[in-house]
């Protein structure tokens, strides 16, 4: 297929309903990248949410429920990974899963979301300009069965989208979940150099806020906040 974040559009597909291409000729990742996947080696799908429950101002929320989703699922092959804001994977200082999130918006609540997920699994050489890619392969020094990595990404994803559904104190369980989200983030804590519209700093990397906002701390103390998209981080 071309995209299975086009094809998830589709009005057939209802809420968790996966697509699933062993080939993607136009995949593409956040702020606009191209995502390459060797047909066959690795895992580019997309899920259908309807999360008709959750305000636009909480919209976040899912790409943390992503985010620790994949981290979980990993961390059961042994695989200890990172979540470079907003929620892509790191094995390291290198890229395991690229994440695109595209909501479709009422006047106050999400109506629909799609969530679209490229994770390296067995593709051993990456010919693409892609800097830093890493795949379960080249960690574990084998091939690991994509069907039944995507299920239990997936099922493990339904489990923390449940508890966002049901939790009975759902202000304690959000707090909760952003808490865990934040101490996996990459960088945290540790100088490193980043961009911006006006050009390259240094940082620490503070925390991120509720809605996203992510918070770095300059050389000289102060405190730059950061939507999506405005800053970049130099790897």
């Amino acid at each position: 297929t071309t995209s299975t974040n086009d094809d998830a559009r589709n009005g057939q597909y209802g809420e968790m309903d996966v697509i699933w291409a062993e080939e993607q000729t136009a995949g593409r990742g956040q702020r606009g990248n191209s995502w390459h996947s060797t047909e066959g080696e690795n895992l580019t799908f997309s899920v259908v949410l309807h999360p008709t429950f959750l305000p636009i101002v909480e919209q976040f929320l899912l790409s943390e429920v992503v985010a620790l989703a994949l981290v979980d699922t990993l961390g059961d092959y042994d695989i200890a990974c990172r979540i470079k804001w907003t929620n892509d994977i790191y094995a390291g200082d290198n890229k395991i899963t690229g994440v695109l999130i595209e909501h479709s918006l009422a006047p106050d609540h999400i109506a629909r979301t799609i969530v679209g997920i490229g994770l390296n699994v067995n593709q051993a050489h990456f010919a693409s300009d892609a800097p830093n890619p890493i795949s379960l392969c080249h960690i574990l020094g084998q091939e690991t069965h994509r069907e039944t990595l995507l299920t239990e990404i997936c099922d493990t994803f339904a489990a923390h989208y449940h508890d966002m559904l049901t939790a009975p104190d759902s202000t304690l369980w959000r707090n909760s979940l952003h808490q865990h989200y934040t101490t996996l983030l990459y960088r945290l804590g540790a100088p490193a150099p980043y961009r911006d519209a006006q050009g390259t700093f240094n940082a620490i990397l503070r925390h991120v806020e509720p809605d996203g906002r992510l918070r770095l701390e300059d050389e000289q103390g102060t405190l730059r906040s950061y939507l999506f998209k405005e800053v970049e981080y130099i790897i």
